[in-house]
């Protein structure tokens, strides 16, 4: 126990730095967009279709990377994640046609898969009843695309967007470096094998409703390819599984796809400059960036579905005021910032109900299943908004759905969770 404490700061604060910058890297594309928008003269949709596509691969990758942590640890797979990130930061930058910035924006997701590593890095660093602070503190390094929405745009007026990506690129292999040479996976953390058959959940997870799975999988020796279906067959038999994946879709899919699109919908909506819109961003990022940890130590505190009530009331009040068109400042800018906070308190309470809900051995594998969903959350709102938008030049539609659903989803956490 002392070995693991002895760590356990260290290591924390170098996988969040490594999230944070993924994440920048992740959001390169979101706080351009008014650029791009003005140099390929493209409409609101394909303007929202650029901005949401490294959505796509940032959300499905995370499902075989949160494999791939279970087996080959975190320390390798954030490193690795750092490297292979290097060139689809790269080619954006220089990518002149619209046809170009989508392929390289689809493959730009990779950074965004570094969350299904930090998780269980994470976890099995720290006992269970601190594993909500622990992922909470972790999770604020999604303020990485608040650097991204304040830094990108005054990095390209200053060095130009080629500059600014070449940059970007040599801070991921700065940070793959440092992860390889000064952290390390916990002494209490072991490949994952075959399952063993017990039940995938703890105890709390079987009064959640989680099945058990038989035993399926390769030895654990085999290679970590030829584990990974039958990692991902045990994780989907877990019912948790399944339900937080749709409460992270509405928490931090409802943060990406604001952090995405925000720049934009500031533009259209409150005729704000690139660099003042980014600003603003970066504000609404910082204040999810706050709350996570938040979310964490309170679910700790109070439970994970007592904070999941707060996160998702707050955003219902939220979507409706906002669908006011409130005036820019004050009122608009407050309604976001409050918006970002519930947002962030939800992101938090999820993964701490993943950590009373699963067993550490599969916890990476279901961080990559729930962080896939949290990211496809995150893909249709900007696409969404964009055709909202273009057929009646307000949001008002997409913040009513919004509303909707974070409503759906309060009901469904009281129902299904509410004995916890």
């Amino acid at each position: 126990m002392s070995e693991l404490r002895k760590g356990q700061v260290s290591n924390l604060a170098l996988a969040t730095a490594a999230f944070a910058v993924t994440f920048w890297a992740w959001n390169l594309i979101g706080p351009l967009s008014g650029s791009y928008s003005r140099q390929l003269g493209l409409s609101p949709t394909r303007t929202s279709l650029l901005v949401a596509i490294p959505v796509v691969v940032g959300a499905l990758g995370r499902i075989p990377v949160g494999v791939l942590t279970d087996r080959l640890g975190g320390r390798r797979m954030f490193a690795v994640i750092c490297f292979v990130s290097i060139v689809p930061v790269l080619f954006v930058g220089w990518s002149g046609s619209y046809g170009w910035l989508l392929f390289w924006g689809f493959l730009l997701g990779i950074p965004g898969t570094s969350f299904a590593v930090g998780i269980p890095f994470v976890n099995a660093w720290y006992e269970p009843a601190r594993r909500g602070f622990a992922t909470g503190v972790f999770g604020a390094g999604m303020g990485g695309t608040a650097l991204s929405s304040f830094c990108t745009p005054r990095l390209v007026e200053e060095f130009g967007r080629a500059g600014a990506h070449v940059l970007m690129a040599a801070v991921l292999a700065l940070m793959g470096v440092i992860m390889l040479g000064a952290s390390r996976d916990s002494p209490a953390w072991s490949p994952s094998g075959p399952p063993s058959g017990s039940p995938s959940g703890s105890s709390a997870g079987s009064s959640a409703g989680s099945s058990t799975g038989s035993p399926s999988g390769s030895p654990s020796g085999s290679p970590a390819g030829a584990a990974a279906l039958p990692g991902i067959r045990e994780a989907v038999r877990i019912r948790a599984t399944w339900q937080c994946a749709f409460l992270y879709a509405v928490t931090f899919g409802g943060f990406v796809a604001f952090s995405t699109y925000l720049p934009t919908l500031l533009q259209n909506v409150y005729r704000f400059a690139q660099t003042d819109a980014g600003l603003r961003t970066a504000g609404f990022s910082i204040a999810a960036v706050l709350s996570r940890p938040l979310g964490g130590a309170l679910s700790d505190r109070i439970g994970p579905v007592r904070v999941l009530f707060v996160s998702l009331g707050g955003t219902v009040m939220m979507a409706l005021v906002l669908a006011l068109r409130p005036p820019p400042e004050v009122p608009a800018g407050v309604s976001f910032v409050l918006m970002a906070f519930f947002l962030g308190l939800g992101t938090g309470g999820v993964f701490a109900l993943v950590a009373r809900l699963v067993e550490a051995s599969r916890v990476g594998t279901v961080t990559g299943l729930v962080g896939a969903a949290g990211g496809l959350g995150g893909y249709f709102p900007p696409l969404v908004m964009g055709v909202v938008f273009t057929a009646t030049g307000a949001y008002t539609v997409g913040y009513l759905l919004l509303a909707v659903t974070a409503l759906a989803a309060l009901t469904y956490t009281y129902r299904a969770f509410r004995t916890l």
